[in-house]
Formats: C-alpha cells, structure tokens, sequence
C-alpha cells in the first residue's frame, strides 16, 4: 500500500515559511523572493526583515510600529553602499616618509595591500589605526602590478583551514613574479624584460590553474600554480605582439582563453590549453583597436572584452574578433575607466568630467551620458550598481555619486585630518562595497586613510543637491506596486525592484 504523498515546500503554511526564512542571510531571503509566489510573500513577510535589520544594525533605530520593513532595509542598505553618512569608522596609516609614496591599493576582507616601489605591504584594520602585519622586499625594482587570488587555486595551500585565504601575486621591472602569503614566497622567473601586466583572473578549471605575465618583452607568459610545477613553473611562451603588453583578461565564457592587448593597441586571443610545442599557434584570434591610445582598461563578460583606450571603448565579440559596440568620445582622451558590464554600464574619466553611458542606447543620441563634474583630469575611478566614485591626482578629496541618479552622494577627504601645512592629494584609492582606502600624499608625509560606512548614522548635507538632476538616468520608483496585480503572469513577478546585497 502506498504512503500518503509528500509535501512540497510550497505546501507548508505561510507563518511557517516565513519562520524558516527568518534564518537565511538577505541574499538568500532576496534569492527565495524569486522562486515562486508562496515563497516570495514568506520572503516579504517584516518579521523577516526586521530580524535581518537588527542583526545587520544592532545600534540603528527602528522606527516604532513601522510597516514595510524590506524598503526599509533596501533603503539604509542602499544609503551605506553609496557612503551618504559623515561618521564612518575610521583607521589611519603613515607609511615611513623616506620611502616611495604607496601606490596599487587593494582591500581585502580586513586588511589593505599596498605597494611601495619594490616593497609590498600588508595593513590590518585596527581601529582607530592600520597595523602593519606584513612586508614583503622580494622585488629588487618597482612594482608594477598586484593581484589577489585564491589561496586554494596556489601551490602555497596546505590544508582546509586556509581556504579561505588570498594569496598576493606581484609583478616588478626586475623581470620576475612573485607569489607571497604569510612568510611564504616563490618566484617565477623567464621574461627578459620589465614584467608590465598580470592576468585578471587565473586560467583553466577545476584543479589546474594558470597564472598569465606579459611584459616588456612583448611575449605572454604562462605559469602552473599546480604544486606538481614546482620545480618548472614555466608552461609555454606566447609570442606574437610587437610591442609591450599592457593588458592581460581572461573570458568570461570561456575560461581557458586569454586576452592580451599591447601598447599599440593590438588584441590577441589565446588557447591556453593547447599544446604548448608553438607559442603562436596558441593564438585563436586578432584584432587592431581603430584608435590612437595605449588600452588603459580591459573587462571581460560573456562572450564579450570591452576595452578603453585612446577616445573609445571597444566591445569585441571574441567569437569572432568583431566589433559589437563602440562608446566614442571624439575629441576626449579616456584617462580611466570602469566597465560593469553586467548592468550596461561604463563610466569614462577624461579632462573634467566623468561620464557613465548605457551601452544599451544608441551611442549616436548626446543624451546617453551623464556627467558627472570635477574640477581636474580624473584618473581615479570607480564603479559598481550603487555608486560611481571618483578622484583626481591634483585633487585632496573624492566625489562619490549615485549610480541610478547622478547625484553627488558625498564628497570625502584624502588628506591628514588634522590640519597640515601642505594640501594632501590623491595618489592611490580602492573601494569595496562600503569600505575606501585612500592614500594622501604631501611634501610633508604620506597618509592611508580606511573608512567603514556599514555601522554609520550621521547623513551626509550636500547644499544644492537635491536640485541636480542627471542628463542620463531619469526619476527612480521604489515600490512593489506591480506585485500587487495577483493576476499577473508568473513571468511577469521577475519585474520588481532589483536590489543588490553584499556578501
């Protein structure tokens, strides 16, 4: 005799659902809204998100008796992102003023990468100061690039508890490549000039990983992070540039192929896993960037690299090495630029502006773009869904702004606190999600400042802001309004707010 018929998880009460969703992060509570309906209003239910606001906020107030709690937390959530707050956790730094000022800032969970000419550096944030933990002088010149990757994908891993750990990869002008993480060091050794790029990511799936150089000799080289390539790191050599690389991507689509651009805007795509008897017979495809400019920035998703340099950027559809689009900026020099493809955005730094196109619009309409103001070249830049933020190496403070609208969100120093005889200015910035490390420089001393806005309350008052308007994006809506039509198509219940949650 059969059973009775299970249940599915859609057939449990609503006041159950919502207690179960009561124990998932907001990312997962998001991920649950957009599975069906019955989960969609246990993921909308407030008991669920006031417990996701208190545990994310413990100190900020709840409005008595306040109903939609999910805007509610999408709001403060979305004011923390964009750094509309001016009083962050704050942590200082003064690197030692006889050495070079810091340069190739990176963040990293709690603790700042930074180099100094041939020197890497390591910070914890230790409030209300940056404690240095770690310095690497393995290099004997400059170094020129800084990556962060997996421990797990590096022969330096040794067991489970480091999973989570990321390794620092460096490359310098004394020709070599270094992979470093707490104490430990391995050098790969092979281009017979200046190492000027390293890969973006690290090539090829599951256990066999590949870490990319190109250099100053014009070739690619490939290296094993396999523990099983110790003793021979070097896996093939890839010629085929005539001049110095600049740039080195890996596909989205296609984790095995790299994209190399180099200083005369030259673009090849290579087969990394082929066999590695000839270095150009590796090469699947070439293309000859149409402009005047070294490429300055290369951003690979799906089948597609979108490359800056010169006046354009560039979309190549590496399939078959065709132009897909192009943002032109006529008569400006690109100075930086930042490429979130994901959500059709790219935002350009030139002379006195930034400006943030859709890639989806016609680019031939002079309303695609906003511009977003500065009183110097910008050359400091950066991009994500909630904010676009940007620095001059002349300037003493950073613009923040709202990616949906445009509007300037704050403005934040760079410089010493305290007052100083001598203007800091910008010289090296990374932001991630509601954390900025900036690095000030004066003739006096250098400065690291760190800055944390998630625990924040103070907002931030900017006079005249609330009568900017942006040239690109128009009014914004945050209200679920369309859910509330129940006789509305399935389909149609993807169409609500998009919201994005940092990990």
């Amino acid at each position: 005799m059969a059973g009775p018929p299970g249940l599915a998880l859609v057939d449990l009460d609503g006041d159950v659902l919502a207690n179960c969703a009561r124990f998932l992060v907001a990312r997962d509570v998001a991920s649950l809204s957009m599975a069906c309906r019955p989960l969609r209003a246990a993921a909308y239910c407030d008991a669920v998100w006031y417990r996701l606001f208190r545990d994310q906020w413990p100190f900020q107030q709840v409005p008595h008796g306040a109903l939609g709690l999910r805007e509610l937390y999408i709001h403060r959530h979305t004011e923390v992102q964009q750094m509309k707050f001016t009083d962050p956790i704050s942590a200082i730094y003064y690197p030692n003023p006889t050495e070079v000022t810091p340069s190739h800032l990176m963040l990293d969970g709690n603790y700042i990468w930074l180099s100094q000419g041939p020197i890497a550096r390591r910070l914890r944030v230790d409030f209300p100061e940056l404690e240095l933990v770690e310095t690497y002088k393995s290099h004997g010149a400059r170094i020129t690039c800084m990556r962060l990757f997996p421990l797990i994908d590096t022969p330096l891993f040794r067991g489970g508890s480091q999973t989570n750990e990321k390794a620092l990869v460096t490359s310098s002008a004394d020709r070599t490549v270094r992979l470093c993480w707490k104490g430990h060091s391995r050098c790969f050794k092979g281009h017979s000039g200046p190492v000027t790029a390293l890969s973006d990511k690290l090539l090829g799936n599951g256990e066999f990983k590949v870490l990319a150089s190109g250099g100053e000799d014009c070739t690619v080289r490939l290296w094993s992070m396999s523990a099983r390539g110790k003793s021979h790191p070097l896996i093939s050599t890839l010629h085929g540039h005539e001049k110095m690389l600049s740039l080195l991507s890996v596909a989205w689509h296609k984790p095995s192929l790299l994209v190399s651009c180099s200083k005369d805007s030259k673009v090849k795509v290579w087969d990394t896993m082929a066999p590695p008897s000839s270095g150009s017979s590796s090469c699947v495809g070439s293309t000859h960037l149409s402009t005047n400019g070294v490429p300055i920035a290369v951003k690979c998703h799906e089948s597609l690299c979108y490359i800056a340099s010169g006046s354009e950027v560039t979309a190549i559809d590496l399939r078959t090495m065709k132009k897909a689009s192009v943002v032109a900026l006529r008569d400006h020099r690109i100075l930086s630029c930042e490429m979130l493809p994901s959500e059709w955005l790219i935002c350009t730094g030139i002379k006195d502006k930034a400006l943030l196109w859709d890639i989806r619009k016609s680019q031939e309409l002079p309303n695609t773009v906003a511009e977003l103001h500065s009183d110097d070249p910008v050359t400091f830049l950066h991009l994500d869904p909630y904010k676009v933020i940007t620095g001059a190496p002349s300037g003493d403070q950073v613009n923040v702004w709202e990616t949906r609208t445009g509007h300037l969100a704050n403005t934040l120093n760079c410089g010493e606190p305290a007052e100083a005889a001598d203007r800091s200015t910008l010289s090296a910035m990374a932001v991630d999600g509601c954390r900025i490390a900036m690095v000030g420089s004066s003739s006096e001393l250098d400065v690291v400042q760190y800055r944390d806005f998630l625990m924040s309350s103070v907002p931030a008052s900017l006079p005249g802001n609330t009568e900017e308007v942006s040239k690109f994006w128009g009014p914004q809506q945050y209200s679920d309004d369309e859910d509330e039509d129940d006789d509305e198509d399935d389909s149609d219940e993807e169409d609500h707010e998009h919201v994005w949650f940092a990990a």
